[in-house]
């Protein structure tokens, strides 16, 4: 859908890319339409609760009131353009956190000035620190009689120390925001019907005083020479506290904080001018390393004359012009009606026409310069995370890192003419969220679709219906169980058939036995011709068939051994196919005899948590029957990592459990391990499961 807006062309030292990250609810797409508004992009400004944002605009967002994808933004603001990122706080979207991450230089995280810092805010900072981008605090939500800045602050300094950098603050009186003062121009101002009032500043003795000198102490850490003038007692320039500030949050040395109210538009105007003065410009990223295709690194610099190089980090199925490809160009510029090669394929692309996009609206552009953000559509073979580049200088540059799903679930047509449309509306999801995976299982015969929580596969299930016509239901994976022996027995399988002319005619003596390979082990002991060579691979055949059923619920068996020991033939009536029938006789009188029991999948669980949570998530393994191996620090993420064994048949909601015990701080890793046999009362739950279904 095309348009009305027009942007004009910057190049990359008047580029700011920004991504909104935070807890779910803490006013990022807020925030977001507030800057549009203030800007003059908008002329009206949008609620969330009416469903009228422009980075909302997904039918699924406005039903929920929640965003559930990333959405780009762009605005100009005293002469620079600010391409806003505006990612998902719900945990269950974290994929388009990764997206908007990799496309930017800078993350403003927002706080609630009601509940303070949570386990968003902390995620967000913790990705950013990752990608080694800057940080900057923005506390929502002042205009709300509950909200606390200064308390929000000290919990910020105490959690990150003293890198927190106050820059805008609140005078408050009788409970009531007086002004805000920003403490870089040292003036205050009010804000009353979208307008913005200076004013004088409020006499808060020693408050005020603290917070300049938190101020100038972070600005002095920045370079020997401003830590020598500050210890000396000279008082630092305007351009010296901006261009230590700048520095500083260049560097991650420095997370400035700013407030204000995202739907009152308090304090909204102080962080836009805040972003051009601090948040880094996309010239000075200093491009990126990539490699060619022989593996040796390329360094890539922000510079519109170079070999062109971008990096595909969003994929939207859009109903009007088809798929859609959010890119940032690294290097070079991306014109209409050129080749770019694709690395991943080898296979070059034409470039059609490029747009500027914001929120469901795409604008022609005549170039996307090097620094700034784009769209193509039409290129079909080119996905998320691939490099488009000039085929003079091939490059691939690091894609974007996504979360590994943790939940799965079984999905199954309402109407069975709709089985085959399911895989379809799939992919096409799967194009847009590398998040969700989507398998058969050819052992249970399930389809299985995967995602980063319930919430995730609820929208799945909403949007094959609304874009694909598909209703499905989501259910609980079978399990694919096995079964084994414990005993060794001998049993003969005869086959003796007459029906005039020729029979049929095949005895076999065959030994079962329990053995350690996964699979069934075949041999032969027949002396004297008993039963002639030629068929030894029927009888094989016979019984490999036979083992993919079992005789308990109908699992493959493994770990049997099959000796082929004795028999008999007829010259006449014995066929392969009489021996084979023979064979799967045997199977089904011997295995009843040999001891069958019920083998359960067992995984390997790596589950990160933080401490004060291990001695929970120790006690919940335990409840599903599983067995805690040790526990390891993870210093990177200040995490624990506890060890276990675990059966998967009891892990289908952990993932759920795991999120709600840590308050989503926690994540883990799950992966098949070997097969044990199934307690007894496993195993009969699962027998009888089955009849149930051999009835039905």
């Amino acid at each position: 859908m095309k348009g009305e807006f027009t942007l004009k062309q910057y190049n990359a030292k008047n580029i700011r890319n920004v991504a909104f990250a935070g807890h779910a609810g803490t006013g990022k797409t807020s925030l977001a339409e507030a800057m549009l508004f203030l800007s003059g992009t908008t002329d009206r400004l949008g609620k969330v609760a009416d469903g009228t944002t422009v980075c909302d605009f997904d039918p699924e967002e406005i039903k929920r009131g929640a965003s559930v994808s990333m959405a780009l933004a762009p605005l100009e603001w005293k002469n620079t353009k600010i391409n806003i990122l505006d990612t998902p706080g719900l945990f269950d979207f974290s994929g388009g956190v990764s997206e908007g991450m990799r496309a930017a230089g800078s993350v403003v995280i927002t706080v609630s000035g009601k509940s303070g810092l949570a386990v968003g805010a902390e995620k967000a900072f913790k990705a950013a620190s990752k990608k080694g981008i800057a940080k900057i605090f923005f506390v929502n939500e002042m205009d709300n009689e509950n909200a606390d800045f200064y308390k929000v602050f000290e919990e910020l300094k105490t959690v990150y120390g003293p890198m927190i950098c106050p820059l805008v603050v609140p005078i408050v009186e009788d409970r009531k925001i007086q002004c805000y003062v920003n403490l870089l121009e040292y003036k205050a101002y009010t804000y009353k019907d979208g307008k913005t009032t200076e004013v004088p500043i409020p006499d808060m003795g020693h408050r005020l005083d603290g917070l300049r000198t938190a101020m100038n102490e972070a600005v002095a850490e920045t370079s020997e020479e401003l830590m020598e003038k500050y210890f000396s007692g000279e008082a630092f320039t305007p351009d010296e506290m901006i261009l230590g500030l700048a520095s500083g949050v260049r560097k991650g040395e420095i997370a400035p904080v700013f407030c204000g109210s995202a739907l009152t538009l308090e304090g909204v105007d102080q962080l836009m001018n805040g972003l051009i003065w601090l948040a880094p410009y996309a010239e000075s990223m200093a491009g990126e390393t990539g490699i060619d295709l022989n593996g040796n690194p390329v360094e890539l610099s922000v510079n519109d004359d170079a070999q062109t190089a971008a990096i595909v980090f969003k994929t939207v199925v859009d109903p009007f012009v088809g798929k859609l490809l959010y890119f940032k160009v690294v290097s070079g510029t991306v014109r209409p009606d050129t080749m770019l090669l694709n690395t991943r394929t080898g296979e070059q692309e034409k470039i059609g026409k490029v747009f500027t996009v914001r929120g469901k609206k795409q604008e022609e552009a005549p170039y996307i310069c090097a620094g700034d953000i784009g769209a193509v559509a039409k290129l079909a073979s080119t996905n998320t995370g691939d490099t488009l580049c000039s085929p003079a200088r091939p490059v691939i540059l690091p894609g974007v890192a996504f979360e590994e799903p943790c939940l799965s679930m079984a999905v199954h047509a309402k109407n069975k003419a709709d089985e085959e449309k399911i895989s379809f509306g799939l992919a096409r999801l799967m194009e847009e969220d590398p998040t969700i995976r989507y398998t058969h299982n050819h052992e249970t015969h399930e389809r299985i679709v995967s995602g980063l929580g319930e919430q995730h596969l609820d929208v799945v299930v909403s949007k094959l219906k609304s874009k694909f016509g598909v209703e499905v239901t989501l259910d609980v994976p079978k399990v694919a169980y096995r079964e084994t022996i414990r005993k060794k027995v001998k049993v003969q399988g005869r086959h003796k058939k007459q029906s005039g002319g020729h029979g049929q005619f095949g005895d076999v003596w065959i030994e079962f036995e329990p053995c350690d390979s996964e699979d069934m082990v075949f041999e032969e002991t027949v002396f004297g011709g008993s039963v002639p060579k030629n068929y030894f691979p029927a009888v094989e055949k016979g019984l490999r068939e036979s083992m993919k059923k079992g005789v308990l619920a109908g699992f493959p068996v493994v770990g049997v051994k099959a000796t082929l020991t004795d028999g008999s033939y007829h010259p006449v009536d014995s066929s392969e196919m009489a021996f084979k029938t023979a064979a799967s006789l045997a199977y089904k009188a011997g295995i009843p005899q040999a001891g069958p029991v019920l083998l359960e999948p067992i995984g390997t669980l790596q589950a990160y948590v933080p401490n004060e949570n291990t001695g929970d998530i120790m006690g919940d393994i335990n409840k599903r029957r599983g067995r805690v191996l040790g526990m390891t620090p993870d210093e990177e993420d200040n995490l624990t990592c506890v060890e276990a064994e675990v059966p998967m048949a009891e892990m289908g909601d952990f993932s759920t459990l795991l999120r709600s015990m840590t308050q989503g701080r926690g994540y883990y890793r799950l992966a098949f391990a070997r097969y044990e046999e199934a307690p007894a009362n496993v195993a009969q739950k699962v027998i009888e499961e089955h009849k149930v279904e051999d009835e039905e």
